[in-house]
């Protein structure tokens, strides 16, 4: 029938079987032919090719699908067969675009802007042509994931995006980790020899926090670059950015960890550039998936205004925001300001920014999404109603919230960093 030899295109849109059975529309970002061999992940940009000796595959089932859930985060791309797509819902998306872009690249909103260490960190739109192509030509070289998952520890966990991990590396269906060195090889073999001889059983530099068996390193990107490079291309695999090079030195990274008999493990990080010209506090931040949902988000971003406090500065994480980034922020905000208000009653913009080195204009939008501030000739004024304060604390503070303990940090700024 027609059906049966009618090839989903890149670009098209067909409504998918998701994991669970469910249907979702979804876009197809790239084809290949379908391998012998089962499992795997795809080569990036791996499609099939135009001319060989084999007949030529007319089929829907000849391929396997690269397919973006319309809607849903690019994390949950992924490949699939056409006995997921239901080929009676082709339709053709409408793009603009240039004639040389022959419909290969899907659009999207723009990626989140608190790039990883070593990240290009120009915001906004550019309308440099060469700059733009560049953008492109990024666009479809990291569009497919080029890992599936990693082992990492006890872990094993299913990558998000694309990594610029080598292009050895790239298409394998596991990368093996090391979690304490963060050394990655291809196979489990491979990995067992290196736990063999591996002495690693923290991150290099300075331990400046402990509290039980939590603990933060601060690493310096210029003393130690080989770890802090596997750090970023590790946590690219979870993060959606535009671009990721090698260039750390400007950096400082707070590596958190969880000890264990084994040694300190990874649990998340953040990074900073040394001088930001911006007064930033925090160029990228990540919890791996593993540690997601044990209040690590919170105790990272703390971590990072304590660190701004004892610099005598106030501080503000690289903007815009991503989505998420804004929701953890303004929930971290909301928190310490409310709490304030509930110890200290009247207090004004500046002293609440003096005293948690948070930047005034953070404040001041926390309080206008709140409902919180008026202008009053010239002047902001904070309105605080005292019972929506308590009913949010009452709310939030139900669960145990991990934040930074001062007493546990032993951190000063150095001479003539102030």
């Amino acid at each position: 029938s027609d059906l049966e030899t009618r090839v989903p295109q890149i670009g098209q849109r067909a409504t998918c079987s998701w994991r669970d059975s469910t249907k979702h529309k979804g876009e197809i970002v790239e084809r290949r032919l379908k391998r012998s061999s089962a499992g795997g992940a795809p080569p990036s940009g791996s499609s099939a090719p135009s001319g060989s000796g084999s007949p030529k595959p007319d089929k829907p089932s000849d391929y396997e699908y690269y397919v973006h859930y319309v809607g849903f985060d690019r994390r949950l791309d992924e490949w699939i067969g056409s006995d997921r797509i239901d080929l009676t819902s082709i339709e053709v998306v409408q793009k603009r675009a240039s004639p040389n872009d022959q419909g290969r690249t899907r659009g999207r909103g723009r990626p989140p802007s608190v790039n990883p260490p070593g990240a290009a960190h120009g915001h906004g739109s550019s309308n440099d042509p060469a700059i733009l192509k560049l953008e492109k030509e990024h666009e479809e070289l990291t569009k497919v994931k080029n890992i599936g998952a990693i082992q990492m520890g006890q872990y094993e966990i299913d990558t998000w995006y694309y990594s610029p991990y080598p292009d050895e590396y790239s298409g394998i269906p596991k990368l093996y980790v090391c979690e304490f060195c963060l050394k990655y090889m291809k196979s489990i073999n491979t990995l067992r020899k290196h736990n063999s001889t591996c002495t690693c059983t923290r991150p290099p530099g300075d331990e400046i926090y402990r509290d039980g068996n939590v603990s933060v390193f601060e690493i310096d990107g210029n003393k130690d670059p080989l770890y802090c490079q596997s750090l970023c291309l590790l946590a690219k695999l979870f993060l959606d950015h535009k671009t990721l090079y090698y260039d750390v030195a400007p950096f400082m990274f707070y590596v958190v960890t969880e000890t264990t008999q084994k040694g300190a493990t990874v649990v998340g990080y953040f990074s900073k550039e040394k001088n930001s010209s911006e007064g930033y506090n925090l160029a990228c931040i990540l919890t791996f998936p593993q540690y997601q949902r044990s209040g690590y988000g919170k105790f990272i971003i703390s971590l990072s205004y304590e660190i701004s406090k004892r610099e005598g500065k106030a501080g503000s994480p690289e903007k815009p925001l991503s989505d998420l980034g804004k929701l953890s922020y303004r929930s971290y905000w909301t928190l310490v300001l409310f709490r304030l208000f509930r110890d200290r009653g009247d207090i004004d913009v500046e002293e609440i920014c003096r005293e948690t080195a948070i930047k005034v204009e953070d404040i001041i939008s926390t309080l206008q999404h709140k409902d919180m501030v008026k202008e009053w000739k010239g002047q902001h004024v904070i309105h605080v109603e005292k019972s929506k304060v308590e009913e949010y604390l009452k709310r939030t503070e139900r669960s145990k919230i991990r934040l930074c303990k001062p007493e546990c940090l032993v951190w000063q700024p150095k001479e003539g960093t102030k």
